[in-house]
């Protein structure tokens, strides 16, 4: 579908995106209501794990009983109220409320804990937390004791904590009772018709300029930035990503990344709900089985994912029980797409309209996105064109516009940049620039304004005076046979500065050496691209968004290694 087609003019890395379909001026709420007037009786949600359907009709007015129920607790538009869970019906329940009454929804990192949940509460001064009992290994009810004792003898709704001061409100999911903490089912009975007329006056007054959701971003270094952001900047951003992938109302769409991250709270449940599409959830947390019965069973139409969510489908043993052939299209996103996982996608999941997207969570996230038209090898090489009413640049080192072709720092700028981050005027100066969000990604622009994103600015590594890009060595070695998901960094080196490392993950029941790769790289890549270190694992250390961390990669084979940082600068 047609979306921003404008190549870079002057033969300089700078585009701009198409200035229709116009931007849309509705809240979050005023989307939902309209969805829910025109497909009442159309499936909005479905969570497999907890057998669970709701029409739009069901969610909107569901959210409108917790949003009026908020409401009665004391929070009022602007208070920040923090939800920590996996994927479940309460998550996109608390997503529509808050939307509802202007109150801000910060999202908790599901795998947050104790040091990192306290920070995010108080760094953003969260009222009240709406949690989990558990997910996995982590026991959130139990970490909350610990952060807030005084849980066990106060009133629900009348916590004062020392080391959570702003807190004073805790809702736990589930009907079971835990000291000073409400449960949402008692909540949720507080509302009843008067207080839901008076959620959506509430609604009815507010701007899709206000703030209304804060995503704390997963730094690999220093505590993470609250990247805050208004209904203006998610909901046309949404809107956009959904036309672009060939989305609308009666496709489903299946959801196996987290509601918490912005691919699965913008670009997938809010994408839905400016649509009227179906929304199905597999489970919890992310499982290819599950993931695979899901599309099997729900007829889905399409599938988000990262990369190694689709690595893990295409290689489950049971792949070929599940009949795919219903799906057509979806987005890979969250972290570089390797091309021969693109093309596996679109020959063995039938999903010949998948599209590629990239942006950040200061940008709502979707900056560039390819069209389920383009051409299969802009497709597969390249993160598409920019989103309509963007400006994107590319610059130097001193922040000069480079030719089209040559490498540099991407920026953004428009409607889709972020409030700025939360308290932090500093960081929120640093990364905002009049208008242009500098992304520390590096990228180049083809001529005719597709966008290939090369590395992380920092990324970058100088063996012996040469600059080496990693994720251009990852696609030579994603030829590999053998290569199930690899990733490339420097390590410090006494004679070249920097030498170059790979940790590959090998595809099921394959082995391999370090000799046959670095033979498979032999005059295929220039000499001093050759990783001179290669170590094979069983899976790499990710995000739970499923970004690898190479910092950590790094600081294990140093240490393995013996060897100690040499750069300064």
């Amino acid at each position: 579908m047609e979306t921003s087609k404008r190549a870079p003019r002057q033969g300089l890395s700078h585009v701009v995106g198409a200035d229709v379909p116009p931007l849309s001026q509705r809240t979050i709420s005023e989307w939902l209501d309209a969805t829910a007037e025109a497909s009442p009786d159309r499936t909005a949600c479905v969570f497999r794990e907890q057998g669970l359907r709701w029409t739009w009709q069901q969610l909107r007015d569901e959210s409108d009983r917790l949003a009026a129920a908020l409401l009665q607790l004391g929070f009022t538009p602007g208070e920040r109220l923090g939800i920590w869970s996996p994927n479940r019906s309460e998550w996109v329940l608390a997503q529509y409320a808050t939307a509802r009454i202007g109150v801000i929804l910060v999202n908790i990192n599901p795998a947050y804990r104790l040091a990192e949940l306290e920070y995010a509460l108080n760094k953003v001064e969260c009222k009240g937390l709406i949690t989990a009992p558990a997910f996995k290994s982590s026991e959130y009810l139990k970490m909350l004791q610990t952060l807030a004792p005084e849980l066990a003898h106060c009133e629900p709704g009348r916590l004062a904590s020392a080391k959570l001061p702003h807190l004073r409100t805790v809702i736990r999911m589930g009907d079971e009772a835990t000291p000073g903490m409400f449960n949402l089912p008692a909540v949720l009975a507080l509302a009843d018709a008067e207080s839901v007329a008076a959620a959506r006056r509430v609604g009815a007054g507010l701007g899709c300029l206000d703030a209304i959701n804060i995503q704390f971003t997963s730094g690999t270094t220093g505590n993470p930035k609250g990247a805050t952001l208004s209904h203006h900047n998610i909901v046309n951003n949404a809107r956009d990503v959904a036309r672009t992938m060939n989305f609308a109302a009666g496709d489903i769409l299946c959801v196996p990344v987290p509601l918490y991250h912005c691919f699965g709270m913008v670009m997938s449940s809010l994408a839905c709900a400016v649509t009227g599409g179906t929304m199905v959830f597999p489970g919890e947390g992310f499982d290819p089985l599950a993931t695979l019965q899901a599309l099997h069973a729900e007829r889905c139409t399409h599938l988000h994912g990262v990369p190694t969510m689709f690595i893990a489908e295409l290689d489950h043993p049971r792949f070929a029980e599940f009949d795919l052939t219903s799906l057509r299209g979806g987005i890979m996103a969250g972290s570089p797409c390797p091309i021969e996982v693109m093309k596996r996608v679109d020959a063995q999941m039938h999903m010949r309209e998948v599209t590629i997207a990239y942006g950040m969570t200061e940008t709502s996230p979707v900056s560039f996105q390819s069209s389920t038209d383009d051409p299969l090898d802009k497709r597969v090489s390249t993160v598409g064109r920019v989103m309509p009413h963007l400006e994107v640049k590319i610059v130097d080192a001193e922040g000069r516009i480079v030719a089209v072709g040559e490498k540099g720092e991407l920026c953004t700028k428009g409607y889709s940049v972020m409030q700025g981050y939360w308290a932090d005027e500093a960081r929120s100066a640093e990364a905002v620039v009049d208008g242009w969000m500098h992304t520390g990604d590096l990228a180049t622009f083809d001529a005719e304004g597709y966008c290939n994103i090369v590395g992380r600015v920092k990324d970058m590594l100088i063996r012996g005076g040469e600059n080496v890009y990693p994720r251009e060595i990852e696609e030579f070695l994603f030829r590999h046979p053998k290569v199930a998901q690899v990733q490339v960094f420097g390590v410090p080196d006494l004679r070249y500065g920097e030498e170059i490392c790979a940790w590959i993950v090998l595809k099921p029941g394959e082995s391999s050496s370090a000799e046959e790769i670095k033979a498979f790289c032999k005059d295929q890549i220039a000499h001093y691209k050759v990783p001179r270190y290669v170590r094979f694992v069983d899976e790499l250390p990710m995000t739970v968004t499923g970004k690898a961390q190479k910092f950590l990669m790094r600081e294990r084979m140093i240490g393995e290694l013996g060897l100690s940082e040499l750069r300064t600068a």
